[in-house]
Formats: C-alpha cells, sequence, structure tokens
C-alpha cells in the first residue's frame, strides 16, 4: 500500500470516531499552547526585568563609602569628594560618557497646608544622562547653573503636582530651602520607577551640587556615579574606579565600587531557570498526552481487530498494517500540536493588539520544539499500537468478535 492510501485510509478511520479524535487530541492542543505560552511568559517577564534594571542606568558604576575609620576626623576625611569624582574624570577621561556625584541633606516644605520633610539632591548636568532621568517639562541643569552656584532647581513630578497641580506650572516658581529663594527650572522623574529606592525619593528637589555644598557641614558623595562608553568596559573601569578612591584616601577607607552586571547576570539566569521548570511543567502536559494517544490506539487496535484481520487474508502485509496505524498516532498528535501552536500564537498577539505598548516576543524556537514534539509524541506512543496490530495473526483476528 502506497503512503498516499495509508494516509487516506488513516484520516477516514480518524473521522469515523471524530469526537474521540477531537478529544485525544485535545492534550496535544493544551500541551503545546502550555509550551508556547510559558515560554512567551518567560520571555517577556525576563525582557521586562531586563528593561527595568537597565533603566536605572546604561553601563553605569556606582559607588560610595562602606567603613568608617578610627576616628571621626579620619572618618568625614574618608568620604567621597567633589574632587574625586573631578579625578575620576580626568584619569579615565574619553573611557567614560560622564561621572557625576550627589550629596543628600533634608529640609522642610509646606505641603497642602501643613509642613512636611523633603529630599534635597545636590549633582551636576552630567547626572541626567547618567541616571537616564526624563525632563518632563522646563530644562534641566546646565554647566553654567553649577559654575556660577545659581540658586535654580528642579522638582520630582510627585512634589510638582503636589505643590502646584501639574509640572508645567511649577516652571517658574519660586520655593525656599534651607531659607532660601530658588527658581524651579524644570521638572523630572525616573525613566524607570525605584519606588524609593535609589537617592530619588518621591519628592526631591534637586539644586546644583555647588550650592548643596554650603547647606551640608561635611562633604559627602554618596552614591557616585560613572557612566562607561562601552558595555564591554564595565568591569574594567569598576575596578580603576576602585583604586582611584583608595589611591586618594587612607589605607583603612574601604569603598564599595560596584556595576548593574551581576545583577543584569542575576535576573537573566533567574529567568532561565524559571523558563526551564516551565518548559518541564509543559513537557509532562505533552508526555500525558502522549500516553492518551497511545491508550486510544491500544483501544482502536482491539476494536479493529476484525478489520486487520480482513485487511491481511487480501493481501495487506504487517508493514502497510504498522504504518496505518503509525500514520494514525501521528495525525492525532501533529494535528493538535498545530491547533495548539495557533491557539499558543494567537494569545499573545490578541494581547499585542489591545496593548501596542507591551512589547510580547514570541519565540521562534518554541514553535519550532512545540512542532517537532509534536511528531516525536505521535511516533513514539504510536509505535506499540502499531506494533500489535502489525503483529495480530490472521486467522484468530478473523474469529475476534
Amino acid at each position: 500500500m502506497h503512503l498516499s492510501e495509508a494516509l487516506r485510509f488513516s484520516i477516514n478511520a480518524l473521522r469515523a470516531n471524530s469526537v474521540r479524535t477531537f478529544l485525544t487530541a485535545l492534550g496535544m492542543v493544551i500541551g503545546n499552547a502550555s509550551v508556547i505560552l510559558v515560554v512567551t511568559i518567560s520571555l517577556t517577564s525576563r525582557d521586562y526585568i531586563l528593561q527595568q534594571i537597565q533603566g536605572i542606568g546604561s553601563n553605569m558604576i556606582f559607588a560610595y563609602y562602606e567603613v568608617a575609620g578610627q576616628g571621626s576626623t579620619q572618618v568625614e576625611a574618608d568620604f567621597i569628594k567633589m574632587e574625586d569624582v573631578e579625578a575620576v574624570r580626568r584619569q579615565l577621561g574619553d573611557r567614560i560618557v560622564a561621572a557625576t556625584g550627589i550629596i543628600s541633606n533634608d529640609d522642610q516644605m509646606v505641603i497642602g497646608g501643613r509642613v512636611e520633610d523633603v529630599s534635597v539632591r545636590g549633582s551636576d548636568q552630567y547626572y541626567r544622562s547618567v541616571r537616564n532621568l526624563i525632563v518632563l517639562s522646563g530644562r534641566f541643569l546646565d554647566e553654567s547653573d553649577v559654575e556660577l552656584r545659581q540658586k535654580v532647581a528642579l522638582l520630582t513630578e510627585k512634589l510638582a503636582q503636589r505643590l502646584y497641580g501639574n509640572v508645567d506650572s511649577a516652571v517658574g516658581q519660586a520655593i525656599k530651602v534651607h531659607g532660601l529663594q530658588f527658581t524651579v527650572i524644570g521638572t523630572f522623574k525616573e525613566s524607570v520607577e525605584s519606588f524609593g529606592q535609589s537617592e530619588l525619593a518621591a519628592e526631591t528637589i534637586l539644586i546644583p551640587v555647588t550650592v548643596i555644598r554650603y547647606f551640608t557641614p561635611v562633604e559627602r558623595v554618596d552614591p557616585m556615579y560613572v557612566q562607561t562608553r562601552s558595555a564591554q568596559d564595565v568591569e574594567t573601569i569598576t575596578a580603576d574606579v576602585r583604586r582611584i578612591l583608595e589611591n586618594r584616601h587612607r589605607p583603612g577607607a574601604r569603598y564599595r565600587v560596584e556595576n548593574l552586571n551581576a545583577i543584569l547576570n542575576a535576573a537573566r539566569n533567574i529567568a532561565l531557570i524559571l523558563q526551564a521548570v516551565l518548559i518541564l511543567i509543559s513537557a509532562i502536559a505533552l508526555i500525558i498526552s502522549g500516553i492518551g494517544i497511545m491508550n486510544i490506539m491500544l483501544v482502536t487496535v482491539t476494536e479493529r481487530t476484525r478489520e486487520i484481520g480482513v485487511r491481511m487474508a487480501v493481501g495487506a502485509s504487517r508493514r502497510a498494517i504498522l504504518q496505518q496505524f503509525l500514520i494514525e498516532a501521528v495525525l492525532i498528535s501533529l494535528g493538535g500540536g498545530l491547533a495548539g501552536i495557533l491557539v499558543g500564537i494567537s494569545i499573545p498577539l490578541a494581547i499585542r493588539a489591545l496593548a501596542e505598548n507591551v512589547p510580547i516576543p514570541i519565540s521562534s524556537v518554541a514553535i519550532v520544539v512545540a512542532f517537532t514534539v509534536s511528531c516525536l509524541v505521535g511516533l513514539f506512543f504510536g509505535i506499540l499500537p502499531a506494533n500489535r496490530a502489525a503483529r495480530l495473526n490472521p486467522t484468530e483476528a478473523l474469529r475476534y468478535e
């Protein structure tokens, strides 16, 4: 019997028990859809986490003072200063995009009729690019603001909304910081919400670093940020920044100098492990579906024993019988697998259409793997029933009632 004939016989046999065929293939539909969906969820989660981490700053290194010295005078001298930031800029030169520092203190301000604490941060014109800050209205600090010690300020989005109703109305307003009047030149926000875990709180005032030094009894840059030009140089420059800081301070001082690579790698590894676990769970569903196909095909062989005997009696070879039942198993598996792939693809595509700003990647590898597994499941779990059908004794098969 030719392959086309075997295929036609198999399709007719499956159509004769369409409900059973559908329910048997349903397991493959669920299994393959699960494989694609879990990979899609895993990739989307990974990309979102990496995007959030990278949104804090590209190729960024941060440093801060970690270990105190033996006396208070020595401790103050050990703090990172703006002179250290300048030294990093000079020594690393064009290997970095920028280096900047943050000096912090707090003040009080009347908000909504009551006095509340607000965070005051001092930095320079490089802070925006290093930290990927988004200017919502007005402008950011420039070189002249820092060099000329201008009394200008920027407000975070939440603080501007609480004080003036919206970010546009805040520009040009006068506020008092430590008793001095500042002019609001702009509003800003972080490109990725850090929920107060960075140096920027929800209600923060940003002023030039040269001005905030007048309000802080001890100059302390915490943290210092360095942005490298190349991602490949991050580790090397991290070591260089640590060396520069330690060389400029006494031997007992210790500085924590880190980058985002370790966090990014950890996020990638977690996503990979999660993806492997989810795929394993989906693989179990596929195996269960394969066992279901094998059981149904064994029942089918039993029900069609007399038919098999008649076909053998009129000249059908054992190979032809084996081929037909194996094709039936593969058709069930492959049909359910293709339907599952379509379901698995259609859900992310529907979400894409409804939420255009939500990037949802669809893995072509997952589709290929799902299709391949569908074929293999049909072959693997169809061999036993097909082999049993092919080994039936024609005489006994004809007597079977």
